[in-house]
C-alpha cells in the first residue's frame, strides 16, 4: 500500500504509446495521488497529451534521478509487457529508483519484493516495494454465499480483452457515488487495486480458489446498496478463463456489457468474430444464471470504448447498438455515465 499523499513517477520508458501502457494510462486517470512526472527518455521535455492521445497534462522526463528531483517519492512501473515479466533494460532503474529511496508499486507477474528487498533503506521504513498482483491470502472454496445479500451486484462483462471494464466500472461507480447512494467499486485487476488501493489480483489466484476470493470480495462490502465487481476477460475468448469465477462469486444481480466500437472481431484472435450483441447478452444472462442456480443477471447497459473513433462515428455506432439492443449505450468517458448509471437507480 502506498499514502495517498505520495507524489509518483510513472515509468513508460519506451513505451508511453504502446499497447503495453495500459497500467500507465489507468494510473493517469484514476490514481488519488499526485503524479509529478512520467519517465520516457523518448519524449523528455513533452507533456503526455503532446504525444499521445490522452487528456494528461504531464511533463515527461528522460530519467529516475530527474524524477527525484521534481519530488517523485514512488515509482510505478506503467507498463505490462507480454508475460508480465520484469524485462532486463528496466533493471537498472528499478535499481536506482530504489537505491535512491523511491518507493515501487509493481503491476507485473514477477514479484520484486524478494528479489529487490536488499535494496530497501533499512532506516527509511516507509520505503516499501509494492507486488500488487501478490495475494494477500489463501481463500476458502465458494458456496454462493453472495447470492443471499440484497443489494445490487453490478458485474462488468466484455466482448473482449482489454475493451474498458475497469474504466466503465470506475466511472459509473463515480457517478453513482455522486448520487449519494452507498456504493465500492472492487478491483480484481492490478490497475485496480493500484488506483484503489484495495482488492485481489484474481489472474494470480489458484483456479480452485478463485471463486472463493471474488466471494470474499463481495462479503465484504455487502453493507453498500451498490457494488460494481471489475470485470476480466471474456466468455468468447478462447484464452480467458476470468469471467465465469467472476460470476460465481459475484452472484451479480446485474451485468454492464463492454466493448470496443471499431471492433467485429476479437483483437488478437481474429478470425473469431463477435457474435450479435444480443447473442452475447443472452450467453452472458445464462452463464451467471445457470439454468436458475444463481441470482437472475440483468443487462443494464453497454460501455463502448469508442477511443479509436472521431465524435461523429462514435456516436454513429452507438445510435446503431442502441437500435440493436433496445438498451442504454454509451462511451462513459466521452459522453458521462449518467445513461447507464440511471438504468441501475
Amino acid at each position: 500500500m502506498i499514502g495517498k499523499e505520495k507524489k509518483l513517477a510513472i515509468y513508460m520508458e519506451g513505451n508511453l504509446d504502446s499497447i503495453y501502457a495500459k497500467m500507465g494510462y489507468g494510473v493517469m486517470r484514476y490514481s488519488e495521488n499526485p503524479i509529478v512526472c512520467v519517465i520516457d527518455s523518448d519524449y523528455s521535455g513533452k507533456k503526455v497529451n503532446e504525444v499521445i492521445d490522452q487528456p494528461f497534462e504531464i511533463p515527461i522526463v528522460a530519467s529516475v534521478g530527474k524524477a527525484i528531483e521534481m519530488g517523485a517519492e514512488v515509482m510505478v512501473l506503467g507498463l505490462a509487457p507480454t508475460g508480465g515479466k520484469l524485462p532486463d533494460t528496466w533493471v537498472n532503474d528499478v535499481e536506482k529508483a530504489l537505491t535512491l529511496g523511491m518507493s515501487l508499486v509493481n503491476g507485473l507477474h514477477d514479484l520484486l519484493g524478494e528479489r529487490f528487498a536488499h535494496l530497501l533503506n533499512t532506516d527509511k521504513p516507509e520505503q516499501v516495494i509494492w507486488d500488487v498482483r501478490k495475494p494477500l491470502t489463501d481463500y476458502a472454496i465458494a458456496r454462493a454465499r453472495a447470492s443471499a445479500l440484497t443489494n445490487k451486484r453490478v458485474l462488468m462483462v466484455g466482448t473482449d480483452m482489454a475493451v474498458g471494464k475497469m474504466t466503465a466500472g470506475l466511472e459509473v461507480y463515480k457517478w453513482i457515488r455522486e448520487q449519494g447512494i452507498s456504493s465500492d467499486f472492487l478491483a480484481t485487476g492490478q490497475i485496480g487495486i493500484t488506483v484503489t488501493g484495495k482488492g485481489i489480483p484474481l489472474d494470480a489466484i489458484k483456479v480452485d480458489q478463485a471463486c472463493g476470493a471474488v466471494e470474499h470480495l463481495v462479503l465484504e462490502a455487502q453493507d453498500k446498496d451498490i457494488v460494481f465487481i471489475e470485470g476480466q476477460g471474456s466468455l468468447l475468448h478462447p484464452g480467458s478463463t476470468a469471467t465465469l469465477p467472476l460470476m460465481r462469486g459475484s452472484c451479480p444481480t446485474h451485468l454492464i456489457l463492454c466493448h470496443r466500437g471499431e471492433m467485429s472481431t476479437l483483437r488478437d484472435v481474429t478470425d473469431i468474430k463477435i457474435p450479435p450483441f444480443n447473442e452475447v447478452i443472452k450467453l452472458n444472462e445464462a452463464v451467471a444464471h445457470a439454468c436458475g442456480s444463481f441470482p437472475k443477471a440483468k443487462t443494464v447497459g453497454i460501455a463502448v470504448n469508442t477511443s479509436k473513433l472521431n465524435e461523429s462515428e462514435a456516436l454513429q455506432v452507438i445510435e446503431k447498438i442502441e437500435k440493436e439492443t433496445g438498451l442504454p449505450v454509451t462511451d462513459v468517458v466521452r459522453f458521462g455515465a449518467e445513461k447507464i448509471g440511471r438504468a441501475l437507480l
